[in-house]
């Protein structure tokens, strides 16, 4: 634990993923909450249909959704932590890649996972 998961739309360009994905893990495992960095796990997965507004035809919006879901037992100023350095995070690996083109919105939501959890390490 954690995991996160990435949402972008088609029209972000993230030039590196697994670069873009290393960027954020870095984040998290620098913040002091995680025990171990091979706890943090990310992925990204791509939106094919979405509409920002009600009038976007032309795509000229876009977002990036960062879900993060941690084990229970952070306080919410943690949580909020987690959040605003994801944002940034987000916002760094993004800045050198977008050429203004599409306006986009960085959102980021953590949540508790759920108290019903299994995890197995099956060993080589």
């Amino acid at each position: 634990m954690p995991h996160l998961t990435i949402q972008v739309t088609p029209n972000v360009t993230i030039a590196h993923e697994a670069s873009f994905l290393r960027a954020l893990n870095q984040a998290l495992w620098d913040s002091g909450h995680f025990a171990k960095p091979a706890d943090i796990k990310a992925r990204i997965v791509p939106i094919e249909t979405f509409l920002v507004g009600v009038a976007d035809d032309e795509q000229v919006n876009g977002f990036v959704y960062a879900y993060l879901k941690i084990m229970s037992g952070r306080d919410e100023v943690i949580r909020h932590q987690l959040a605003e350095l994801l944002t940034a995070a987000i916002e760094e690996a993004l800045d050198t890649e977008q050429s203004g083109r599409v306006g986009i919105q960085i959102c980021v939501e953590v949540e508790e996972i759920s108290a019903i959890y299994h995890k197995k390490m099956l060993d080589d």
